[in-house]
C-alpha cells in the first residue's frame, strides 16, 4: 500500500533518529530493536504509528533510506535493513540492494492463458502478476522444472528472523525425480525487489523444506504485458541473479514462423 508524503516523512524522520542514535563511524551493522521507533517518536514529538511494522516494512521493501542515512554507507555499499529476531533488526552495507531489469535484454512471447475474467478483477499489481505467472506457467517455462502452487502469501517465523512473508511458494519436479520448492517474491508498479527478501526466502526454504532444492525466484512487471523474472543463488556469502529472462504474454496469432525459428536457433 502506498503511503501518503506526509507519513513518508515523518517515517523518513523516525528512521533517521534509530540510525543516528546507534551508528557509529566506520560501522557496516547497526543494530536496533523496534522499540527505538517509539522512543524515537517520543524524542521528535511525533504521534507514534499506529503500525510500527509499516514504518520499518516502508524502507525495507518500498521506498529509499533517508539520504541522510545513504551518504554514511561505506564507499560502494548501500544500506539494507534486515531482520535478525523478533523485533530485532540491524542496518547492513552491502554491495546491491535493489534488483532491476535488464533494459536489453531479449523477449521470449507466450501465449496468453490468463482467463479474461482473472485479468478483468485482479485487484493489485502483484495479485495481476502472480495470477499470471500461474496461468501461463512461467515460472515452469523459466525454470525447466514441472511446478504447481503450494500456497501464496505464506508467513512464518523464522529462527533467528523472526516473522517472514513469501507472495508465494512453488513445488516442483523434474525428469530426474529431484523436487524443488521456488519461493516467489513479485513485485508491480514502482516497487522493486530487494535482496533482502531473497535472503528471508532461502532462510526459510532452508528451515521449512530442508530436504527439497531451494530455487528463489523474483518477478517483476516491466509493463501490462511484459514479466522479467530472476533465479538467485548465494556466491561467497552474496545474493546474486543466477538467471534473467523477459517473457511477452500476447495473443496465441502474434507468435510468428520467425519468432519461433529465432526460439529454435537460441535453444541449441
Amino acid at each position: 500500500m502506498v503511503r501518503g508524503s506526509r507519513d513518508q516523512n515523518l517515517y523518513e524522520k523516525l528512521v533517521e533518529r534509530v540510525f543516528d542514535r546507534r551508528y557509529r563511524p566506520g560501522n557496516r551493522e547497526v543494530p536496533f530493536e523496534r522499540q527505538d521507533i517509539a522512543h524515537a517518536a517520543k524524542e521528535l514529538g511525533i504521534a507514534l504509528p499506529k503500525n510500527l511494522g509499516d514504518v520499518l516494512y516502508s524502507f525495507r521493501y518500498r521506498n529509499a533510506l533517508p539520504k541522510s542515512i545513504r551518504d554514511k554507507a561505506p564507499k560502494g555499499l548501500q544500506w539494507i535493513i534486515r531482520p535478525i529476531g523478533r523485533s530485532r533488526y540491524k542496518f547492513v552495507a552491502v554491495k546491491v540492494s535493489t534488483i532491476v531489469p535488464a533494459k536489453n535484454l531479449s523477449e521470449t512471447k507466450v501465449p496468453n492463458s490468463t482467463p479474461g475474467v482473472v485479468a478483468l478483477y485482479s485487484l493489485s499489481d502483484e495479485q495481476a502478476l502472480l495470477a499470471r505467472l500461474r496461468y501461463n506457467r512461467l515460472v515452469d517455462i523459466f525454470t525447466g522444472v514441472t511446478c504447481y502452487s503450494l500456497q501464496n502469501h505464506l508467513r512464518t517465523a523464522v529462527r533467528d528472523m523472526g516473522q517472514v512473508e513469501t507472495d508465494e511458494i512453488y513445488v516442483g519436479v523434474d525428469k530426474s525425480g529431484t523436487h524443488y520448492v521456488l519461493p516467489v517474491q513479485a513485485k508491480g508498479g514502482s516497487d522493486s525487489l530487494s535482496i533482502v527478501q531473497i535472503e528471508q526466502d532461502i532462510a526459510m526454504c532452508a528451515e521449512k523444506f530442508a530436504k527439497l532444492v531451494c530455487r528463489p525466484i523474483g518477478a517483476q512487471f516491466m509493463d501490462q504485458d511484459l514479466i522479467a523474472l530472476f533465479e538467485f543463488e548465494t556466491m561467497k556469502g552474496e545474493i546474486r541473479v543466477s538467471s534473467e529472462k523477459h517473457y511477452r504474454l500476447v495473443l496465441p496469432e502474434d507468435v510468428t514462423d520467425e519468432d519461433l525459428a529465432a526460439y529454435r536457433i537460441r535453444g541449441q
